[in-house]
C-alpha cells in the first residue's frame, strides 16, 4: 500500500466549530472595528509597514465570537490603497494569548486580485498537496462593520504551527519568507530572494529575505554558497526532492509569480531537524498563467505560456536553484519524472481539473454575484475557467488566460516534448519479505540503475542504497529482471520507495515519492504464538527490578520453536489507547522463551519498563499492534498480594491465580506461602466437595476465600483457634485461594 504523512490539524477547543479550511464549506467571517474609518487606519499602518495591527472590537467566525483581535492589510501587488477590497490578516491572539479557532490563530484572506475565477489558489493548492506539504485553502464570505465585503480566498498561514504540523522539530529553527522586504517590482534594484550568492555578509541579503526566526542567516548563506560552489553536495543542506517537486509544479501550472518567474519569490525555507532547508510554495492566486513575467524584461504571450519549456530557466545564473539542480543528470531526470506525474495525473483529461474548478465556483457563485467590491465582472467569473478574459487594463496583465484553454494546450505541448517522451524504466511487482531484515524486490526493465530509499519515519532523511539483479539479494536468479535490496526493520512503520533510471529518463515507485511511499510493517505473530503468560499487579514481597524496587510486571511467552520479533507490538491497559507502550526495536522472544516487562510507569529506568502500572483492583492488559489487531488480551479482577494471575498449563491454559514463577514455566502447587513467613497452613482433604478442615501452626484469626477472578466468596473470623471446619458445598467447582493472615494456599473444589 502507498502512504503519505498526514498531519493532524484538529486541536480541541471549548467550542464546537467547523473546519476553517474544509473545501466543501464557505466560511463566514464578520469583523467589527471600533472606528468607522477603519480602512484609512489600515492603509496608514500598511504605509508604515512595521507589522503593527489595528485592534478590532471583534471577529465572528462561523458563529464563534472572538474579541480584541488584531487586523492588518497584507499583500504586495494585491494591495492598493485605492482598492475597494484589500487582502486581510487577522490575528486572533493579538491581545488574548492562546485565543484560537480550532487551533488556528492566524487567518489570511486574499482579495481575488488577478483571478477572475476566484479558484486559482484553492485549486492549485489542492493539486500541490498531492506531491508536497502545502497550505490548505478555501473561501470565506466577509462582512465588515455590518456591510458585506465580498468573497475572499482563505489560505492557511505558513507559520510555526504549520511547521510543527508538517516538519520535524519545534518550528523554532531558521525560517525565511522568501519575498523581498521592500517590494518594488522589476527594475527596482533586483532585491529578489533568488538564492544567488554574491556576498559573505548577511547584511547584503536583508532586503531580499524576510527572516521569521531568531537566527538563520549563516544557514541561508551556507545554502547559497553550496549552490554556487559545490552544487552536487547541496543535498546535505537542502531537501532536493521537495525543491524538485516545487519547481516542477511551477512549470506545469505556469506559476510564474514564484521562484521560477521574474521576481524569484513566493516560497518559504525552513531549516529542519536534519539540518536541511525544506521549501514550501506560497501565494498561488496568479497560477495558471495570471502572472506572465518570466523575467523582468520578458513577458510571455498566451502562446508562449502554453509552450513554456519544461527546462525553462535551466541556464539562468540568476536562478541557481533551477540551474544547479537540473545540471545534475540524476536530479534532472527526477525533476522530469515529477513534472510528468503532475501533468498526467491532473491535466490528461480536461474534465478532471475543470470540473473541480467549476465545483469550487458553485459553492461561492451567489456570494461572488452579490460581491460589489470584486475586481472583475460576474461574467468574467463564469467565463475564465474555460476562456481568457480581457480585464480592461493595459500591460502584461490585461488578459487573464482561461484555465482550461491554457492547460489543454499545455498538456498537449508537454506530453509531446522530447524531454518527456524519452522511454523511462518500468517498475512493477514491488514486494517485501523477511523479518530480521527487510528485503525489497521489484521487477524492473530498461534501467541502468535502481535505487532503494528507506527511512524510519517522516522526520528522517531517506537512506539510499543500490538494488541489484545478482541473485544475492533475495532477487531470484541473476539477470532475471528482478532487483533486490534490503534495510533493517528499525521502526514498526518503515518507509521506502524505489527509483530507477537510464540515460534518458527516470521513474519513481510510487510515482509521488518522496511525498508518498510504501510502508514496511512487521509480520505479526499468529494468535497463540506469543501470549500474555503471567502478571503480578500487587508486588509486596516478590521480585525486584534493576532499581531495587518491587513493581508490577508481566511475562510474555513464545509458544513456537522460532524466535519472534516484537517490533510493531504494544502493551496497554487502556482499550482506547492500544499503542500506549511500544516494544523497543530489535527485541525478540526466543523460541519457547520468556520476556519480562516491568509495568511501573517509569520507562526511564530501562527499555523494559512501561509507562503505566496495573490496577490491583482489576482492569485489562492488551498485547496488540497498537491499533485494531489484538494479539492477546486478559481481563482481571481484584488481585492479591504476591499472587500472580497466569496461564495454566503454561502458555496455553486459562488464567488462574498462581504462585509467582518469574521468567519461568508456570506451575500449580498445593501450598502457596509467603517466602518470608514461618506459618504452615494446611487443608485436607484437597480436592474436596466443599467440606474440609483448615489448620495452621498459629491462630487463624481471619480466613478469606477468593475465586480466580479475585472476588471474595467467603469470610470467617476464627478466634483463638488454629483450626476450623468449613462447609461450602454451594460454591461452583473450580480453583480457589484461601488466605489466613499473610499466608495463602490453593483449594480445588470438585
Amino acid at each position: 500500500m502507498i502512504f503519505r504523512l498526514l498531519a493532524l490539524f484538529c486541536i480541541p477547543t471549548t467550542l464546537c466549530a467547523q473546519n476553517l479550511y474544509d473545501p466543501a464549506l464557505v466560511q463566514e467571517i464578520t469583523l467589527e472595528f471600533f472606528q468607522n474609518n477603519w480602512d484609512f487606519k489600515l492603509d496608514s499602518l500598511k504605509a508604515i509597514d512595521n507589522g503593527d495591527y489595528l485592534l478590532a472590537k471583534s471577529v465572528e467566525i462561523n458563529g464563534v465570537l472572538f474579541d480584541s483581535v488584531g487586523v492588518k492589510y497584507k499583500g504586495n501587488s494585491s494591495y492598493n490603497s485605492n482598492n475597494n477590497k484589500n487582502p486581510l490578516h487577522i490575528e486572533l491572539n493579538f491581545v488574548k494569548s492562546g485565543q484560537n479557532y480550532n487551533g488556528i490563530k492566524d487567518i489570511k484572506l486574499g482579495n481575488g486580485f488577478a483571478d477572475p475565477t476566484f479558484v486559482r489558489e484553492p485549486l492549485s493548492y489542492e493539486i500541490a498537496r498531492k506531491y508536497m506539504d502545502a497550505p490548505r485553502a478555501n473561501h470565506a464570505k466577509v462582512w465588515i462593520n455590518g456591510t458585506y465585503w465580498g468573497v475572499y480566498g482563505n489560505t492557511e498561514s505558513i507559520n510555526k504551527q504549520f511547521l510543527r504540523n508538517h516538519f520535524s522539530g519545534s518550528g523554532n529553527n531558521p525560517f525565511f519568507k522568501c519575498n523581498p522586504e521592500d517590494f518594488g517590482g522589476p527594475g527596482t534594484g533586483g532585491d529578489y530572494p533568488d538564492l544567488v550568492y554574491t556576498s559573505a555578509d548577511s547584511a547584503f541579503y536583508y532586503n531580499k529575505y524576510d527572516i521569521q526566526s531568531d537566527y538563520g542567516w549563516a544557514e541561508l548563506l551556507d545554502l547559497m554558497e553550496t549552490l554556487k560552489n559545490n552544487p552536487n553536495s547541496v543535498e546535505g543542506v537542502l531537501d532536493v526532492d521537495r525543491a524538485l517537486w516545487m519547481l516542477a509544479f511551477n512549470n506545469v501550472l505556469v506559476n510564474l509569480d514564484s521562484y521560477t518567474g521574474a521576481f524569484g519569490q513566493n516560497y518559504y525555507l525552513y531549516y529542519d531537524e536534519n539540518d536541511r532547508f525544506v521549501s514550501t510554495l506560497w501565494d498561488l492566486n496568479m497560477s495558471f498563467g495570471a502572472f506572465p513575467l518570466l523575467n523582468s524584461n520578458q513577458v510571455l504571450s498566451q502562446t508562449q505560456m502554453k509552450q513554456m519549456d519544461p527546462l525553462v530557466q535551466a541556464t539562468n545564473s540568476n536562478r541557481p536553484l533551477i540551474r544547479q539542480l537540473l545540471a545534475n543528470p540524476t536530479w534532472k531526470r527526477m525533476y522530469l519524472a515529477h513534472l510528468k506525474t503532475i501533468l498526467t495525473e491532473n491535466f490528461a483529461s480536461e474534465n478532471d481539473y475543470k470540473d473541480r474548478a467549476l465545483e469550487m465556483q458553485e459553492l461561492i457563485s451567489d456570494g461572488v454575484q452579490t460581491d460589489t467590491k470584486k475586481f472583475y465582472s460576474f461574467s468574467n467569473f463564469q467565463t475564465n475557467v474555460t476562456s481568457p478574459v480581457n480585464t480592461g487594463g493595459g500591460g502584461p496583465f490585461g488578459t487573464v488566460p482561461g484555465i482550461a484553454d491554457l492547460m489543454n494546450a499545455r498538456y498537449n505541448y508537454l506530453i509531446a516534448n522530447a524531454n518527456l517522451t524519452a522511454q523511462a524504466p518500468a517498475i512493477s511487482n514491488v514486494t517485501r519479505s523477511g523479518s530480521s531484515t527487510y528485503f525489497i524486490t521489484a521487477q524492473v526493465s530498461n534501467a541502468v540503475s535502481v535505487t532503494l530509499a528507506w527511512r524510519e519515519d517522516s522526520s528522517d532523511v531517506f537512506v539510499k542504497t543500490a538494488m541489484l539483479d545478482d541473485g544475492q539479494h533475495e532477487d531470484g536468479a541473476a539477470g532475471d529482471g528482478v532487483y533486490g535490496g534490503s534495510f533493517p526493520p528499525l521502526d514498526p512503520t518503515m518507509q521506502y520507495y524505489i527509483y530507477a533510471e537510464n540515460a534518458q529518463a527516470g521513474i519513481f515507485s510510487p510515482a509521488r515519492a518522496e511525498h508518498e511511499f510504501y510502508l514496511a510493517t512487521p509480520n505479526l505473530p499468529n494468535p497463540g504464538d506469543v501470549v500474555i503468560n503471567e502478571l503480578l499487579a500487587n508486588n509486596e514481597n516478590g521480585e525486584i527490578d534493576e532499581a531495587g524496587e518491587r513493581e508490577d510486571w508481566v511475562e510474555l511467552y513464545n509458544n513456537t520453536n522460532q524466535p519472534i520479533s516484537l517490533l510493531g507490538m504494544y502493551l496497554s491497559d487502556d482499550p482506547a489507547n492500544r499503542s500506549k507502550w511500544a516494544f523497543p526495536a530489535n527485541v525478540s522472544i526466543p523460541a519457547q522463551g520468556y520476556l519480562i516487562v516491568w509495568l511501573d510507569n517509569d520507562d526511564l529506568q530501562g527499555p523494559f519498563h512501561a509507562n503505566f502500572k496495573l490496577a490491583a483492583g482489576g482492569e485489562s492488559l492488551t498485547l496488540s499492534d497498537g491499533a485494531s489487531t489484538v494479539i492477546d488480551e486478559v481481563n482481571f479482577g481484584q488481585q492479591l498480594p504476591d499472587i500472580t494471575f497466569g496461564r495454566y498449563p503454561n502458555g496455553t491454559g486459562s488464567f488462574t491465580f498462581l504462585p509467582p514463577t518469574f521468567n519461568a514455566q508456570n506451575s500449580q502447587t498445593i501450598g502457596v506461602s509467603n517466602p518470608e513467613s514461618q506459618v504452615n497452613l494446611r487443608i485436607y482433604p484437597n480436592p474436596n466437595t466443599g467440606h474440609f478442615r483448615l489448620e495452621s501452626n498459629q491462630d487463624l484469626e481471619l480466613v478469606r476465600i477468593f475465586n480466580t477472578s479475585g472476588q471474595q466468596v467467603y469470610q470467617q473470623v476464627v478466634e483463638q483457634a488454629s483450626r476450623t471446619e468449613i462447609h461450602l458445598t454451594a460454591l461452583p467447582e473450580g480453583v480457589y485461594l484461601i488466605q489466613a493472615g499473610n499466608t495463602w494456599l490453593k483449594w480445588i473444589k470438585s
